[in-house]
């Protein structure tokens, strides 16, 4: 195929609104929560019908906007709500474990906001407790779910790029002393929150890596890693790198490219956006462009928890756990050899 005849295919993504609706918990109340919820009341016919929080003034006040929404005061209580058919686990990220626990426990099926866990060993804890209880179980990696990535995941597997030999992806934000990404028992630095979307981009493209560099930088003020940055290498057949920040803002952007073509994502790569077909010279050959909504899109992985609970799975095939348990693996190992850690492990 020459270099003119390459195209960029359009999303096969399905309206989100004929996702069949489930009753929806939301288990925590804070700042990607709120976008969750917000995102399902525009966009699907999903219904958050119980919100759970530590305090139920709290969880009064997220579930205000949703006619008829039941406020409880306990996670357990939200999680024992028989009107309940799906909880979200959206609290601060060392308590992913133990409240999707719960709810699997209590027979639901679960979407835990990413990282699922802090760490690969929990994650295959409580990847084998939901397929022993039989409830379905996926982190909130929001991004595969959008349109911009199923033209990605068609480009792969068609292999419009030829063998991918790179994969290059760059996180950087800023943040205040009060955020709480700085709080160390919180499990803060860049790895978790930002690490997450290039770690689990390079992953899902090539794999886990055999070998791997890193080198972090301490925060001065905070008590947590202040940046990351890493050389994955995959045999002889792919290099990857990675440079994931809180210092600053960066440009926050990714490419994958192979021996025929390279895609090209402009920043934020893992938001709504744009993908760029690239020859081998750089010329652009194609774009597909799509609203760069941000958390807006976040329904989108509610869509795709809806159309696999309705088909009986308990997986995503778009991302399984398995996905998961890989990119929490080589973040564990990148986080060793920089001597990164976290309260609690």
């Amino acid at each position: 195929m020459t270099a003119t005849a390459l195209r960029l295919p359009a999303p096969r993504t399905p309206d989100a609104r004929t996702a069949p609706p489930l009753r929806w918990g939301v288990l925590g109340t804070g700042w990607i929560a709120e976008r969750f919820a917000a995102a399902l009341a525009e966009s699907t016919t999903q219904r958050v019908v119980a919100v759970g929080s530590r305090s139920l003034e709290s969880a009064e006040r997220f579930a205000a906007p949703y006619a008829g929404a039941r406020a409880h005061g306990s996670y357990a209580d939200l999680v024992n709500d028989g009107e309940v058919d799906v909880v979200y686990v959206a609290t601060p990220h060392p308590s992913h474990l133990e409240f999707a626990r719960l709810a699997v426990e209590a027979g639901k099926h679960v979407l835990v906001e990413k990282p699922m866990t802090i760490t690969a060993d929990d994650a295959r804890a409580l990847a084998g407790l939901a397929r022993e209880r039989g409830v379905f179980l996926m982190e909130a990696f929001w991004t595969k779910f959008l349109p911009r990535y199923d033209v990605i995941r068609q480009v792969l597997e068609a292999g419009i790029l030829g063998d991918v030999h790179t994969v290059v992806a760059d996180f950087g934000e800023w943040f205040p002393d009060s955020h709480r990404i700085m709080r160390r028992d919180l499990a803060g630095g860049p790895m978790l929150d930002l690490g997450t979307y290039p770690f689990g981009l390079i992953t899902w493209v090539l794999g886990e890596p055999d070998e791997i560099a890193a080198f972090g930088q301490p925060s001065k003020t905070a008590g947590v890693n202040a940046q990351t940055a890493a050389i994955l290498r995959f045999g002889d057949r792919a290099q990857a790198v990675v440079q994931t920040s809180i210092l600053g803002t960066s440009p926050t952007t990714a490419a994958i490219v192979g021996d025929r073509a390279a895609l090209a994502l402009p920043g934020p790569f893992y938001q709504p956006g744009d993908v760029v077909l690239l020859g081998r010279d750089g010329r652009e050959i194609d774009r597909w462009s799509e609203e760069p909504v941000a958390h807006r899109a976040l329904f989108w992985q509610a869509a795709e928890v809806a159309r696999c609970i309705e088909a009986g799975l308990t997986e995503s095939p778009l991302h399984p756990l398995d996905a998961t348990i890989a990119s929490l693996t080589t973040m564990d190992a990148v986080r060793r050899m920089t001597g990164e850690t976290f309260d609690g492990e």
